[in-house]
């Protein structure tokens, strides 16, 4: 996640500072937020408050993934796949301290770019989203790149891929994807500057160990790769994590169609852990908190997990019940 730094110089002969002095060095906000495929809600969490209350609002969507906070226009954007479209709810800060239960949309797509959308990545004013086949798609997976605007979202291009489409994320212009149903990831290099169409990944690379990826997030910060994976979809005990150090200098090493082993994997799997199908994960560099959306154990839960330094069966830090969690993110502003 990005971090924003502000800092401003204070004269010495002058009593006055600059508007952000009270900001100072330090984050004014690390903020949370999830959505359900269950629920019809998401919810919304300042970290860096002292109380850290969990904010769950009521929305448009039944079944929501791929949420996104922006902290400039304070709004949450989530891939409805109850209604086909991303949808943008703002003045979330507004309705936390107000006491609301539910958010009303204020833009969306148009409907039916896309059907059974699976995850999103942020770049800018730019939103990716991830449809992976069904059959009111006509079995199609695609990537479509959407521009937010101040009344809706713009299709800018529509990619469509070979394989089953799960995880994305994007580093400046490069994507990265998971190949569902398999131990795989690719990279599309420079993704915004392909014309819409067919569309061919870069480079393909399994993991080691992994059986079903779903989750990805990459922290350029600390050149880390982490990795969600689900196992059996039916089990509620046999997920896991992967994390990938120094991972560009790993990725690059690789050879197309290669393997990244285990010996440059550090992997929490077990019992302690209760990951059985972590479907989505997001990753803070500064404190080197992994959190984790588990769909299926306990019908739902966010899991918090320490710095990971070695392979174990980890307990999490923290976890909190929510049905049907489906999608994570954090950003620190």
């Amino acid at each position: 996640m990005k971090n924003l730094f502000i800092s401003c110089a204070v004269l010495i002969l002058s009593l006055t500072s600059c508007s952000n002095d009270d900001k100072g060095m330090k984050d004014k906000e690390l903020v949370l937020v999830t959505s359900s495929n269950t629920s019809g809600k998401v919810t919304y969490v300042d970290l860096l408050e002292p109380s850290a209350m969990v904010k769950s609002f009521t929305i448009a969507s039944l079944d929501a993934e791929g949420i996104s906070y922006d902290p400039d226009t304070d709004a949450i954007t989530v891939a409805s796949r109850t209604n086909n479209r991303l949808e943008s709810y703002s003045d979330v800060k507004v309705a936390a301290a107000s006491g609301a239960i539910a958010l009303t949309a204020s833009l969306s797509s148009s409907n039916l770019d896309f059907t059974n959308a699976r995850e999103t990545a942020v770049s800018g004013d730019k939103i990716v989203v991830a449809q992976d086949q069904l059959a009111s798609n006509g079995m199609v997976n695609k990537l479509l790149v959407y521009q937010k605007t101040a009344s809706g979202f713009t299709l800018l291009n529509s990619y469509t891929v070979d394989f089953k489409l799960w995880g994305i994320h994007m580093d400046g212009n490069d994507l990265y994807a998971v190949v569902d149903l398999t131990s795989d990831i690719v990279v599309f290099k420079n993704f915004m500057n392909n014309p819409s169409g067919n569309i061919a990944a870069t480079k393909r690379v399994s993991i080691e160990g992994l059986v079903r990826t779903h989750g990805i997030t990459y922290s350029p910060q600390d050149n880390l790769m982490v990795l969600t994976d689900v196992g059996s979809a039916t089990s509620d005990s046999d997920g896991g994590l992967v994390f990938i150090k120094n991972f560009t200098s790993v990725f690059a090493s690789t050879a197309n169609m290669g393997t990244i082993g285990t010996s440059n994997q550090i992997r929490i799997y077990g019992p302690n852990s209760q990951l059985g199908n972590p479907v989505d994960v997001a990753y803070d560099n500064e404190t080197k908190m992994t959190y984790v959306a588990e769909r299926l154990n306990g019908g739902g839960k966010v899991l918090t997990f320490a710095k990971a330094t070695a392979s174990a069966d980890a307990n999490p830090l923290s976890v909190r019940t929510e049905a049907g969690v489906t999608s994570i993110f954090i950003i620190r502003n």
